[in-house]
């Protein structure tokens, strides 16, 4: 962090340059006005040097005082309470001493919410300045007792559960199908005051543990059993499918863990109507093909008449280990079809369809049964048997040094720090235990299913010194932070050279730690960052649950979506990789499509499922509010949302979320009631909402949320751009909050830019927050600050922000809690009680 000289320095040079640039534009403007006489001169003069004198005078207390009771304490005083909030115990002395309050003002005039719009407001340069001298106090106070937290005890969410055990065995695991799902808090689900436990938790775990070792070992003795994997109505299969054979359309993909060495068979059902009819019936015989790694295993007929159970495919010799199996059908023919009714690209929308004359429709995978081992051959070698056994007994006297040495090698991984004589010991009862009529691989297998198992591996555990004074702050131990740098970059357990340079105390060195931060961010499991955080802070994860109505947009299905949400995350791994700009999520000129996203755009010469960069000329297009998948989960299933997406821009960009509805608020009417007589017309969504506004209890805040929404009312609720909404030419004008007019997506992006602090500072809260694991309040906020200043100084590049956290005392130190202190979450701000 920052001492409290350069702190104070910085903030006075932010101010002087805030009020030089708005002197310099007046300045500008009388230029413009080009007055002979040459009076501007001396008018410029005059507000440059106000300005700088104005710029100064927030270091008292008087001027902090005027400027609360010119804009603010009108209306949160002990009398009105407007929002639930008052003023009157502010300390406008020592701002330091009502923290909680400050840091609440703070985030509303950084955005320009306060004042509201129609009350008089300070010009952006005296906003700017008194937020400054706001910081510049709560960061001084900070400085001096600095604030680290004291996490709660950290249990592996399923992400970083199923991500350690990938890079530890060299397998993966389907964790939904063993854990139950993770709790979520303030957006994020690795937040350790939520990651609780509980018996059926605790059981989830024993079970997986077994399952685990049993996959990563291999077994001898797997029963047959039968794993179906489903194909969803909303996907699409007219089109060929990732990770089948070229040539081929629908079906399914995916990576399958075959426990040993044998007879494998596999199942396929197909879709049908319920009185019986196989969809696609009208296209007569056709095939389907089961491949295993890409190569043909078996191609089978499919008989309309005689294929409603399913199909089946003879035995099939497996080794064991990973195969990569698919189910597709061979594509006969490609290209426009003459057909009477053209098929929604959500086919099975309506499965009666199937067979309705003068329409091509073709079977559609309904799942996809793996059974086996039908008879057990042995097993054979696989990724995860050659990273567990490095070493190979030739008879019964090499076992025991063996077992040594590849229980040692996995408990030192797997515990994320050096192995114990005490660690051995407990470890090797589990392997005599089995050993002694199991053999060497079984004893190997127990003892690796009780290192899964060991809260040594499900819980992050960290010390708390022997003289623990209340209110000290201590640095967490080498492997503790091995332990936080990997979860937070990878989601996944430490690697060798982590822990080794963690056991050396080296990795403490502010040297070695930049050095070992760059060789992570250049790993590609450092991806974890966009397909977790980004997809957590940006609301990415709900695409799944996108419903567009199919009537109003045909063309929607599953496959879109996901390439909707893998867009935002390459362009948020770009800037991870090229080291950008954060501010470039809001400003790329450029982005990623594949076929599918890319015909939803009308973007020409895209084949294929693979992504590819593309420019952006359009500059409504450009950044995350151009993008499809953020304006459709901002909107509803039959219209664009004005509200969802204002809010949205508010408290996932600026970091300032509306105050809640007021409750038995009204719905929206819907243009279907005009088709019902409730309607006199079918009404554009900006004059629903200018119904809608009417009401009192819903003005203030859609004065807020509203503008911001119909700025991007262009873009439909799938993202696609239009000029008409029911009808009627769009409207996108509108005025935000702090009075910057809008005509639209480069408009509202610009506006949003003018707020880039805001934007910058809920980007280093909210990494911040999901590096710790924990929740941030207001005595996190100078941290942030001061991650946010690290990364300006170097151009807001990815890197810095996450160098900044990464050195942060609250990254590598702990507190003793003096008392339980009731946090403040920033994701809303609440009344003053």
């Amino acid at each position: 962090m920052l001492g409290i000289s350069e702190i104070q320095s910085a903030r006075q040079a932010a101010r002087l340059a805030a009020y030089l640039q708005v002197g310099y534009s007046r300045v500008k403007d009388l230029l413009q006005r080009q007055d002979r006489s040459g009076k501007w001169i001396t008018a410029a003069c005059i507000i440059l040097a106000a300005a700088i004198s104005y710029g100064q005078t927030f270091d008292s207390a008087a001027a902090r005082r005027d400027f609360l009771e010119q804009y603010c304490t009108v209306c949160h005083n002990n009398e009105m309470k407007v929002g639930g909030m008052t003023l009157s115990r502010f300390n406008v002395e020592h701002p330091d001493r009502t923290a909680e309050l400050a840091e609440k003002m703070i985030r509303k005039l950084r955005a320009g919410m306060m004042p509201p719009p129609g009350m008089e407001r300070p010009d952006m340069a005296a906003r700017k300045a008194f937020v400054a001298a706001l910081e510049t106090s709560l960061d001084q106070a900070a400085a001096a007792h600095p604030y680290v937290g004291n996490p709660a005890l950290h249990r592996l969410n399923r992400t970083e559960y199923a991500n350690s055990v990938r890079d530890l065995l060299g397998i993966k695991v389907d964790v939904s199908a063993l854990l139950p799902p993770d709790d979520m808090s303030h957006g994020f689900d690795n937040m350790a005051d939520v990651l609780t436990v509980s018996s059926t938790l605790l059981d989830g775990y024993m079970h997986a543990a077994d399952k685990i070792a049993r996959a990563a070992v291999g077994d001898r003795g797997a029963p047959p059993i039968t794993v179906t994997y489903t194909v969803p109505k909303i996907v699409s299969q007219d089109r060929h499918m990732e990770g089948t054979p070229f040539g081929t359309r629908g079906g399914i993909a995916l990576v399958y863990n075959f426990p040993a060495d044998g007879e494998y068979a596999f199942k396929l059902r197909f879709y049908h109507h319920a009185t019986g009819a196989l969809f696609g019936m009208n296209q007569g015989k056709t095939q389907i093909e089961v491949a295993l790694d890409g190569q043909r295993t078996a191609l089978l007929e499919i008989d309309p008449a005689h294929s409603l159970d399913g199909i089946k495919t003879s035995s099939v010799k497996i080794t064991a280990g990973p195969h990569l199996v698919s189910a597709s059908f061979p594509q006969k023919a490609d290209g426009p079809r003459e057909d009477e009714i053209r098929l929604v690209n959500q086919s099975l929308v309506d499965l009666t369809i199937g067979a309705v004359p003068g329409t091509s429709t073709q079977p559609h995978l309904l799942d996809l049964s793996i059974t086996g081992p039908l008879r057990v051959d042995g097993i054979s070698e696989t990724p995860s048997r050659r990273r567990i056994f490095i070493c190979r007994p030739t008879n019964a006297a090499e076992e025991m040094p063996c077992a040594k040495r590849i229980i040692s090698t996995l408990a030192r991984r797997i515990f994320r720090r050096p192995v114990t004589a005490s660690d051995l010991h407990s470890l090797f009862a589990f392997y005599r235990l089995e050993a002694r009529h199991g053999g060497f691989e079984a004893g190997i297998r127990t003892a690796l299913q009780a290192m899964i198992a060991n809260p040594e591996f499900v819980f992050r555990f960290e010390h708390v010194p022997e003289k623990d004074v209340p209110g000290d702050n201590y640095n967490i131990t080498g492997l503790e932070l091995a332990s936080r740098l990997s979860y937070f970059l990878w989601s996944s357990a430490p690697d060798d050279r982590l822990i080794t340079l963690a056991s050396q105390g080296r990795l403490s060195k502010p040297a070695v730690l930049e050095q070992e931060v760059r060789r992570m961010l250049a790993d590609p499991r450092a991806e974890a960052l966009s397909g977790n955080f980004a997809d957590q802070w940006l609301h990415l994860r709900n695409l799944k649950d996108a419903t567009p109505d199919l009537y109003l947009y045909p063309d929607f299905d599953k496959t879109l979506a996901q390439s909707m949400q893998r867009e935002t995350e390459l362009l948020f791994n770009c800037i991870k990789e090229e080291d950008r700009s954060i501010l470039d999520l809001l400003t790329a000129d450029f982005s990623f499509v594949d076929e599918r996203l890319a015909r939803h755009y009308g973007i020409p010469n895209v084949a294929g499922n693979r992504f590819r960069r593309i420019k952006i000329a359009d500059e409504n297009r450009r950044g995350l509010l151009g993008q499809a998948g953020i304006l459709m989960l901002t909107s509803t299933a039959n219209r664009t949302s004005p509200v969802k997406r204002g809010k949205y821009v508010m408290e996932v960009l600026l970091g300032t979320p509306p105050p809640p509805p007021p409750p038995n608020v009204p719905a929206l009417s819907e243009n279907a009631e005009a088709r019902t007589g409730h309607v006199a017309r079918p009404l554009s969504v900006r004059e629903r909402m200018e119904e809608h506004r009417k009401n009192p209890a819903c003005a203030g805040c859609h004065k807020l949320m509203d503008p911001i929404g119909f700025a991007l009312e262009n873009f439909d609720a799938v993202g696609v751009w239009r000029t008409r909404d029911s009808g009627f030419k769009i409207d996108a004008s509108g005025q935000m909050f702090d009075g910057t007019k809008l005509d639209g997506p480069a408009s509202l992006r610009q506006a949003v830019l003018n707020h880039s602090d805001a934007f910058l500072a809920t980007f280093s809260e909210k990494l911040l927050a999901y590096a710790l694991g924990r929740v941030l309040d207001y005595r996190d906020m100078p941290v942030a600050r001061s991650i946010q200043r690290e990364a300006a100084r170097n151009n807001n590049r990815f890197s810095s922000f996450i160098l900044a956290i990464v050195k942060s005392p609250a990254f590598e130190m702990r507190s003793i809690e003096k008392s339980p202190v009731a946090g403040t979450s920033f994701a809303a701000i609440g009344p003053q009680r």
